[in-house]
């Protein structure tokens, strides 16, 4: 049995978003496990989610708009329904905590679906702060934007192997990037699939607008 003192621990206070980014970049697996004992309701990460949906919807549309021209040639269909776009996003977004979840338990993996959902929206807190970056960038600096959205692509997937690897105990980083292409792949064809029996076609839904 480990004495004590007889003095109460000092309670640690929490770390600021911009430490906590900062210990998340230089090290994914310490930022998770910190972001993982923030211990927040699953009620303040699912209005969090919302958030971060919202505000990437309204960076995108600005982006698009700094442009002048389309670089999405979904951009029509989305600038003219927002909300269908938020919706999309968010979906997708649930996809990803579920799939996360889900996936990793099938495969051995013991993460719980509220750890699943903390990650999620983290990382999307992160790539968001990238995103506001790469707006500014297309003012002042366009051809860097575009730079900034391929570095983007391979920091979402660096840091979602990471915490992937923390939530379930995995212990090769490399290995759950495998899963998570794989994953991804299967999702994606499946989705398609079920579009394609419903006759769902954003080429159709184009040529509406």
């Amino acid at each position: 049995m480990r004495e004590t003192s007889g003095y109460l621990p000092m309670p640690q206070p929490r770390p600021s978003f911009i430490a906590l980014a900062r210990e998340t970049l230089s090290d994914p697996r310490s930022g998770a496990l910190r972001v993982l004992e923030l211990g927040l309701p699953a009620g303040v990460l699912w209005q969090a989610l919302l958030l971060v949906v919202a505000l990437s919807v309204l960076l995108t549309s600005l982006g698009e708009y700094l442009v002048g021209s389309p670089v999405d040639p979904l951009f029509p269909l989305f600038a003219a329904h927002p909300l269908l776009t938020a919706a999309i996003q968010g979906g997708l977004l649930v996809l990803m905590v579920y799939a996360i979840h889900f996936i990793g338990r099938a495969v051995g993996g013991t993460g719980r679906f509220d750890e699943a959902l903390v990650l999620t929206v983290w990382l999307q807190g992160i790539i968001l702060c990238l995103q506001v970056v790469q707006t500014v960038f297309l003012i002042v600096l366009p051809p860097v934007a575009g730079l900034i959205g391929i570095f983007g692509t391979g920091l979402f997937f660096w840091l979602l192997s990471h915490f992937v690897a923390v939530l379930h105990g995995f212990p090769s980083v490399l290995r759950t990037f495998l899963g998570i292409v794989l994953s991804m792949i299967a999702i994606a064809f499946g989705l398609s699939l079920i579009m394609a029996i419903l006759g769902i076609t954003l080429g159709g839904a184009l040529t509406d607008v």
